[in-house]
């Protein structure tokens, strides 16, 4: 494998599908701006844009090129003008989120990611039921969630706080850090390994971007002061992707204010409740007035919040998955990504003929 696409993090899975693409070039978006990227092939950087065809073929935004996605170039080097981009390799992972001003459509955020820093700044951003709305995307993203707590210096009640955001992070690391100090940032360098990929995650003004710079060694991202009313500015406009020192891959995305849910794993952003809801005498139960509901009787006793329950049903409803149960929703999901296919039965036949193949 080449050195340059290894650095990026091309695994041998990537390298094996290009394969089907012979009289193409494979690279890495490490940058977008509008209808032009900026990828890495194993000459160096290059500029690109989407074919024709391709722009004819695809149907969602999901289906355009995001970074972090692996593409099949029709040259490696820009000597004769910008490359052009065929085919997006299949995302081994990807985060998304409802895309703003649209129906049901999805933008992709960041592709190709094994984890995910989820930010939030312990001081106006501070807010947990938006934390579950991150947590059930990242869970179904296919990356590992990571809450990473910033601005921890100006935190005066700092582990009630991180008692609150265990609580609803349930099975996820959480982590301080602070911009402030040398080593405030020292927590999430395990987290971050080589070839492998991270995305930082969170709304405007939380840090990410100076946190990335600490990780650098550099300001290689630009950022600015926090608004007067504690909510940040949008620093970085686009999302881009740095190899830092230790090998590891970060993409820093802009600020997100909305974050419209499309998919979502609730059976983790939300296993206090799903384990609750085993113990319902009703196997349909919505948990709202029904008799014998397990999730009713653990806000009573005060084992559950009821703004986290709130949180729950408004998610699912937001996902479409209102009244559904895990079960459920795993069907759903499946239906949707073979809905063109036949749904379920053919989603089936599909698994049924991989693990022959294997």
């Amino acid at each position: 494998m080449d050195n340059m696409l290894k650095k990026y993090g091309a695994s041998e899975r990537f390298i094996q599908e290009a394969t089907l693409y012979p009289n193409l070039a494979i690279g890495r978006i490490c940058s977008q701006y509008k209808d032009l990227y900026k990828a890495i092939t194993h000459q160096g950087e290059v500029a690109a844009e989407i074919s024709g065809k391709f722009r004819y073929a695809a149907t969602r935004l999901s289906d355009y090129p995001a970074v972090g996605d692996f593409v099949m170039l029709d040259r490696s080097d820009n000597k004769n003008g910008n490359a052009i981009i065929h085919h997006v390799l299949t995302r081994k992972s990807s985060f998304e989120r409802k895309a703003v001003g649209t129906v049901n459509d999805t933008q992709v955020v960041a592709a190709n990611i094994d984890t995910v820093f989820l930010c939030m700044a312990l001081n106006n951003d501070y807010n947990l039921r938006r934390l579950e709305r991150y947590l059930s995307i990242a869970w179904d993203s296919g990356g590992t969630p990571v809450v990473v707590l910033t601005k921890s210096d100006i935190c005066h009640n700092l582990q009630e706080k991180l008692s609150e955001v265990s609580s609803v992070a349930i099975g996820v690391d959480v982590l301080a850090t602070s911009a402030i100090s040398e080593d405030g940032y020292n927590s999430i360098l395990s987290h971050i390994q080589p070839g492998k990929t991270v995305a930082f995650i969170g709304s405007s003004g939380v840090g990410k971007s100076t946190l990335i710079n600490r990780l650098v060694g550099g300001e290689i991202l630009q950022t600015s002061d926090i608004r007067k009313d504690g909510k940040g500015r949008h620093t970085t406009t686009r999302r881009q992707l740095l190899v830092l020192q230790n090998g590891g891959i970060v993409i820093d995305t802009p600020g997100m204010r909305e974050l419209g849910v499309e998919s979502a794993d609730f059976s983790r952003a939300f296993a206090d409740i799903d384990k609750l809801a085993e113990q319902c005498k009703f196997r349909d139960c919505t948990h709202q007035s029904e008799p014998g509901c397990a999730v009713q009787r653990a806000i009573q006793d005060g084992t559950l919040a009821e703004k986290r329950l709130e949180s729950y049903l408004k998610l699912k409803k937001e996902a479409k998955y209102d009244g559904l149960n895990s079960k459920q929703i795993e069907t759903e999901k499946i239906n949707a990504m073979f809905s063109g296919l036949g749904g379920m039965k053919n989603a089936r036949k599909f698994i049924k003929t991989k693990s022959k193949r294997r």
